[in-house]
């Protein structure tokens, strides 16, 4: 049986009151060293997510509740996705490449380099409808041996990507961030969310075609740094913080937080037959909670 904590909620604005969920959050496992990149499957009603440092993916059962090791050895994986085809998308930060599991098991290396140089340490990904692949690239998985490999950063920069569904090219849609961390599509795929960790703000963008426009502050985070995002299907956005769940009405303001008993929560996903489970990585544990809102479909 998972462990069943009190939830503490801290409402800013009376429109928080419209995805308030259960009195309890659901511990489902703890043991990690940094629990990140949650990714629901729903053909398999399961989740996955990686415990970075020591080098492993993880899987839990939702038919059972049962967690297992998934995966070892496996590039210091950080956030993953599903393509529209139900196939796992994966940054793997000591790699330092996109990847993807094909049907068949074997996997297919997506990116790994731009103009030449060898990628940072891929850190977020998300699948536009068009099964263009966009992902951040900032340099955690290569500054210390921690979450990665030691190594040189060969890119000026730190900037987010597409690769391009149908030839494969990689390009920099955005070359202004810091370290551009978490990101998400608005439901209709007109708006980009994108965290820049150490600005601590999350910036917005409109996506047009093959490229992104605006770049504003969307919000800027109080407490800690901005992490993972979501978006349910009220536009509202869930970004990972230092204290917990900061969601945003569409129009930025801080509706409320959702308090996670941990050091700092990392990363979050909508899953669950109808996507109002919220599944939670922070720091060494992964927690679950059921929300009154759904999740944007990722496939």
């Amino acid at each position: 049986m998972p462990d069943l904590i009190p939830v503490v909620y801290e409402q800013l604005d009376e429109r928080f009151g419209a995805v308030r969920g259960d009195d309890y959050l659901e511990r489902l496992w703890k043991g990690g060293r940094w629990t990140e990149g949650p990714a629901y499957v729903p053909s398999g009603k399961y989740l996955l997510w990686s415990d970075i440092p020591n080098d492993r993916i993880l899987r839990w059962d939702e038919t059972d509740g049962s967690t297992s090791v998934y995966a070892t050895g496996v590039g210091y994986t950080n956030g993953r996705t599903l393509d529209r085809r139900g196939r796992v998308v994966t940054c793997e930060q000591g790699a330092r490449r996109v990847t993807r599991v094909e049907h068949d098991g074997s996997v297919t290396v997506l990116a790994d380099s731009w103009n030449g140089k060898r990628l940072n340490s891929p850190n977020d990904v998300v699948v536009s409808s068009d099964e263009a692949i966009w992902f951040t690239d900032p340099p955690y998985g290569i500054t210390t041996d921690y979450e990665g490999e030691r190594a040189e950063q060969e890119i000026d920069g730190c900037h987010v990507y597409r690769i391009d569904p149908v030839s494969g090219a990689v390009e920099a849609v955005a070359t202004d961030f810091v370290r551009p961390n978490g990101l998400a599509f608005s439901a209709d795929e007109s708006l980009l969310y994108i965290a820049d960790t150490p600005r601590r703000h999350v910036r917005v963008f409109g996506v047009d075609g093959a490229g992104l426009t605006g770049g504003e502050v969307f919000a800027d985070i109080t407490v800690g740094n901005p992490d993972g995002i979501r978006v349910d299907t009220g536009g509202r956005v869930w970004v990972a913080a230092g204290d917990g769940l900061h969601v945003h009405d569409p129009d930025g303001t801080l509706l409320g937080k959702i308090a996670i008993p941990e050091v700092a929560v990392s990363n979050l996903e909508f899953g669950g037959p109808k996507r109002n489970r919220l599944f939670i990585t922070a720091s060494a544990a992964v927690y679950s909670l059921m929300v009154t809102v759904n999740g944007v479909a990722r496939i």
